[in-house]
């Protein structure tokens, strides 16, 4: 079933067309690259799915029931079950590891159920599920501050995925990684692929490879292809556009 799909869609900015008639389709449980040299349209096509930019035309349809997302917030967007992890890592740096993860926990986040939230063993149950899947419960007492930036990156997908997402949208979540953080991460998007939809924006093609997903590339706003990796990479425009640089 196609859980996202967007559908004619296009924004300028000062005259500028950033999405130039983008369709793009995902569906349940699916891994997808997003690749393109820059200006392609990457970001503003994440913006335009989490609703921080509105789109001169087109549509942007959801779910089961193929709501409209144009006409939602970003909070309720957020709340229908998208979630975005940008570039830079945004953790509560003074709070643990098992403090950040409690605090993302899908719940009632009404001022007064705040103020009595008391986690249930259900919770901390759910925490120390996330922090191992997350490669982290080894650091669950520990300040998010000292993490290295790769741990930083995953406390963040854990924060994400503890809001249960359908699908998750992820920024160039390779940027900076040593070698053996990279591997990691890698094993998170994949195993994360497995009960909800990914989708991954990256510039780094061996990252892109080991993902083995399907990939769209993206130029001037518009798909100039999709398929495999090998496909895309094989593929005259995208050579010329983006991997001859």
């Amino acid at each position: 079933m196609t859980l996202l799909e967007v559908s004619g869609v296009s924004v300028s900015f000062e005259g500028f067309r950033a999405i130039d008639n983008l369709s793009f389709a995902i569906g349940e449980r699916e891994l997808r690259a997003v690749i393109g040299p820059n200006g392609a349209g990457k970001t503003t096509f994440m913006d335009i799915v989490t609703g921080k930019t509105r789109p001169d035309s087109g549509t942007v349809l959801w779910g089961d029931k193929s709501q409209s997302l144009l006409s939602m917030s970003e909070s309720q967007i957020a709340r229908a079950g998208i979630g975005r992890k940008f570039q830079r890592p945004t953790v509560f740096e003074d709070q643990s590891v098992a403090d950040n993860l409690m605090m993302a926990l899908k719940k009632d986040r009404g001022p007064f159920a705040v103020l009595v939230f008391r986690p249930s063993a259900d919770d901390r149950d759910r925490v120390a599920a996330l922090a191992d899947e997350i490669g982290l419960s080894a650091a669950l007492g520990r300040k998010a501050g000292e993490l290295s930036h790769g741990q930083k990156q995953w406390l963040e997908i854990g924060m994400l995925l503890a809001q249960e997402p359908r699908l998750l949208l992820v920024d160039e979540p390779a940027a900076g990684m040593t070698p053996a953080e990279r591997e990691h991460t890698t094993d998170l998007l994949v195993e994360a692929a497995k009960t909800r939809a990914v989708v991954v924006v990256e510039h780094d093609m061996e990252f892109v490879r080991r993902l083995n997903c399907r990939v769209t590339v993206l130029h001037e706003g518009s798909v100039l292809a999709e398929g495999s990796i090998d496909h895309v990479t094989s593929n005259p425009r995208v050579i010329e556009v983006y991997l001859g640089r």
